[in-house]
């Protein structure tokens, strides 16, 4: 089995806009307003969706429907002995063409108590071209005042609440479950989460959706604000949820490992990828991986049975990989 090179994958009409930078990346034509985000690798549908999302191969199989038929040859031995096909990945590239809304993905215990749901959905970014993201409660708020403002939408207040924080290309911001945020307009990040859909909205004013009727997840506003993180952040704590990745080696904060692992891989001359499970994203630069060119925006799935990747060149690998088994 060999790197397996992917086109983009949009699931069109999503509820916010955005698109365009997707495609000057990936040097791909695109036009559609509400494209805004790129599902690599997907074994993962739209919530609601019994398709819409999941990525076909170029030889025209489904992926998730490939890795259930040779979960050891995709995933390796040790993945399957622990968690079988389920790939525990999903990897976006997301164009914020407008501020998202405030919202938050609940975790675990809470996606298996309540929606059936065999993960929560942790996320972490690498920005590619920066901007402004709110992420974090500066103080606490009690739960009455936080579905008021939501009642209410008071969208000033619901900002107000959060961190404002600008970013650069190369830093990264760790989301973890129940943890509020936004992404500012402008932004291009590469999104490692778990492999959900799964988003609580607290603020859907011009935005393409029914957020009264949709953004609980269909358990009432009640239940789902109580998934979210309503205790504040201090400074110090912010840090460690958005900082600058280091220049080469694990990107994320290690509290992102349980869930997933993104590797930064500067390249000058030749350098080798470790085998198992990847999906590898070219963020800069040209290379030539076991001989075939690549350049910035391309993305290539790797199975486990590829084996280890001799890769030559000038250029920054991104490698998104599951959690260790």
């Amino acid at each position: 089995m060999n790197p397996i090179r992917l086109p983009s994958n949009r699931p069109a009409e999503r509820f916010y806009r955005g698109g365009a930078r997707i495609s000057a990346f990936r040097g791909e034509e695109g036009t559609a307003p509400r494209e805004p985000e790129d599902w690599i690798g997907s074994t993962t549908t739209v919530n609601g969706e019994p398709a819409l999302g999941l990525t076909t191969l170029p030889d025209g199989r489904v992926l998730r429907v490939a890795i259930e038929q040779d979960p050891t040859a995709w995933l390796g031995d040790d993945h399957v002995a622990r968690w079988g096909s389920d790939t525990r990945l999903l990897v976006k590239l997301l164009d914020a063409g407008q501020r998202l809304p405030v919202h938050a993905h609940p975790h675990d215990d809470f996606a298996a108590a309540h929606l059936g749901r065999a993960h929560g959905k942790a996320e972490a970014w690498y920005i590619l071209q920066g901007g402004t993201v709110h992420v974090g409660l500066k103080e606490d708020v009690d739960a009455p005042v936080l579905a008021d403002l939501v009642t209410r939408q008071d969208v000033t207040a619901l900002l107000g609440l959060l961190h404002e924080i600008e970013v650069a290309a190369g830093d990264v911001v760790w989301v973890p479950p129940g943890e509020l945020h936004a992404i500012g307009a402008g932004i291009l990040l590469l999104e490692l989460q778990q492999p959900e859909d799964l988003s609580i909205l607290l603020e859907w004013e011009d935005f393409a959706i029914d957020g009264a009727a949709l953004g609980h997840l269909g358990l009432g506003f009640d239940l789902a604000l109580a998934a979210v993180n309503r205790r504040g952040r201090s400074d110090v704590e912010i840090s460690t949820l958005v900082s600058t990745a280091p220049a080469s080696g694990s990107a994320f904060p290690a509290a992102a490992d349980e869930y997933f692992r993104l590797e930064r891989i500067p390249v000058d001359g030749s350098v080798v990828i470790e085998p198992g499970f990847s999906i590898v994203v070219v963020s800069e630069g040209r290379i030539a991986i076991d001989g075939e060119q690549s350049s910035a925006g391309a993305a290539l799935l790797v199975p486990h049975a590829a084996g280890a990747l001799a890769v030559s060149g000038r250029a920054e690998l991104l490698v998104a990989r599951p959690p260790a088994p």
